[in-house]
């Protein structure tokens, strides 16, 4: 019996760059060799079945979080136009290993937020925004969805394990 594949988005194909069939990627992933080294990745458009594709290079702008690369067959503008809004994904088994006390961002969605270890769930972490900073994005147990900087001092605690994180939130940062 086989394992059913779980697919994790890596970045999002944001716009075409230059003539040469490059695109430029917005990441949603830490580990920079998923852009640079050339292998196999899946690209997927809305809910489809995400397809294969081979990136062959890619590079970092200096000064922003963004990369451009190339996939094979992909040679011209238009044909990287073609791949704009398209997720970028990986198969979960090909995470990289991490050290003790790390994780990978993509583990934070779903996780309980309280604000102390026996205190009730205040909330659950339903998405990551990487608008310069890291953002969680956090549905609280009222309905209302708040974005919560993803720093040590607002978030000193975190257990994957148990599924909860602990926030310190500054004043008025619930209430927006």
């Amino acid at each position: 019996m086989s394992k059913k594949v779980i697919w994790l988005t890596i970045g999002k194909i944001v716009s075409a760059q230059g003539l040469r069939g490059e695109v430029r990627v917005n990441p949603s992933s830490d580990f920079p060799e998923r852009f640079i080294t050339p292998g196999d990745r899946w690209i997927q458009t809305k809910n489809e079945t995400p397809k294969k594709i081979k990136l062959t290079k890619g590079r970092k702008i200096p000064g922003k979080n963004i990369y451009v690369v190339s996939f094979e067959g992909t040679s011209d503008r238009r044909k990287a136009e073609l791949l704009i809004g398209n997720k970028i994904l990986v198969n979960s088994i090909d995470r990289p290993n991490l050290k003790k006390g790390e994780f990978h961002l993509l583990d934070l969605v779903g996780l309980s937020i309280r604000i102390s270890i026996d205190g009730p769930e205040i909330g659950k972490v339903t998405n990551l925004n990487h608008a310069g900073n890291d953002l969680l994005e956090v549905k609280l147990s009222t309905g209302k969805i708040v974005l919560i900087p993803f720093v040590k001092e607002i978030v000193p605690e975190i257990n994957i394990n148990e599924g909860w994180l602990i926030i310190s939130p500054p004043p008025g940062l619930l209430e927006l």
